[in-house]
């Protein structure tokens, strides 16, 4: 049980989370039309062009401590709203997972993630289960230096039924609103490679086209709202992809391994 004043101290850092010294390297890549729209769940639309953001980063916060990780972003719409859908996510630790996931909705999973700066290269990767997942190589000469920039984000909440069979009501589309002040803006070119896994499929993304890389330092201020529910017989399908495959983690009568 929590008292009163530990309620409101606890609301205050879960309404108004804050991600400050933010150290993060993107590089936006277009991919085939068709893929990113079956991906898409409904309401969501394609965005004006088929823009996939691969990032890879590390943080400080009021909320879920330091944390790493990265993640997938999709040009989506949504009505008048323009942003991006967050396909997958990795944490390095269950607290930032456990809050992104439940609070906004993100598809967050344990992985490691690395961020390596030497001069104007830079370089990062996601590792999960042994497997490289996403390795980016970016290099930025132009400095634009300081600014603000602005952003949003879409996600579902949606939980599975305790019975296991569909989901338990209605998915959430929300919409999380990011608002950045940054100390150090750079852009230029970067290569993407993705590795899908049976429980990671990222090779559904085919890489057409890189169109650019950037990274930023800065602190990123964030609220959310839920916006709409979608079918939970509709959203199933996405929901069931956000996870991994729980079929094909069977290891009934296979033999145990003793470590010392």
């Amino acid at each position: 049980m929590k008292t009163a004043e530990e309620i409101e101290r606890i609301q205050v850092a879960q309404s108004e989370p804050r991600f400050v010294d933010a150290e993060m390297l993107s590089v936006d890549f277009l991919s085939d039309p068709a893929a990113i729209e079956r991906l898409l769940p409904p309401p969501l639309a394609p965005g004006d062009t088929p823009r996939v953001t691969a990032m890879v980063g590390r943080w400080r916060s009021n909320c879920v401590a330091d944390f790493d990780g990265g993640a997938i972003y999709v040009s989506a719409t949504f009505g008048d709203l323009a942003g991006d859908y967050v396909l997958a996510m990795w944490m390095d630790d269950d607290q930032p997972m456990i809050y992104g996931r439940e609070m906004f909705g993100e598809p967050k999973k344990l992985a490691r993630s690395q961020l390596y700066r030497s001069g104007d290269h830079f370089s990062a990767t996601i590792t999960r289960h042994g497997v490289d997942l996403l390795a980016l190589e970016a290099d930025l000469d132009i400095d634009h230096g300081p600014g603000r920039a602005a952003g949003i984000n879409f996600n579902f909440k949606s939980r599975p039924a305790t019975d296991g069979i569909g989901l338990e009501e209605d998915a959430i589309l929300t919409v999380a609103e990011f608002n950045n002040v940054l100390r150090v803006s750079r852009s230029g070119s970067g290569t993407v490679a993705l590795t899908g896994t049976v429980h990671d499929p990222l090779d559904e993304l085919p890489v057409v086209e890189v169109i650019g890389a950037r990274f930023i330092e800065g602190d990123l201020h964030a609220s959310a709202r839920s916006v709409a529910t979608v079918p939970m017989a509709d959203f199933l399908p996405y929901a069931l992809g956000r996870v991994d495959d729980w079929s094909l983690l069977n290891t009934e009568g296979s033999p145990r391994i003793l470590t010392s």
